[in-house]
């Protein structure tokens, strides 16, 4: 069964390559979505798969990539789309 989530990820994850990390992630656990950064410093994921992959992806986020300094990730979870790539923009 897919399943969506979206998590906005706080700290510092802007200009520390959080995004294409976060792409390549999501390409290795099957899952599609997209990771955009947003006004207030902030990222936006959302991620949809498995709900195997998916909780696998959000841990990933709480982590992120070694340059990134993660404070806080708030996830929900929306209805599934129909998207069959990962995009960062």
């Amino acid at each position: 069964m897919k399943v969506c989530y979206v998590a906005t990820v706080t700290g510092l994850v802007q200009g520390v390559y959080f995004r294409a990390a976060a792409q390549n992630m999501a390409i290795d656990l099957g899952l599609s979505g997209y990771a955009h950064n947003q006004e207030d410093g902030s990222l936006e994921v959302m991620v949809c798969g498995t709900e195997e992959n998916a909780l696998k992806m959000i841990k990933w986020l709480e982590q992120g990539p070694e340059e990134a300094e993660v404070e806080n990730v708030d996830v929900e979870s929306t209805h599934p789309r129909d998207i069959n790539h990962f995009s960062i923009g």
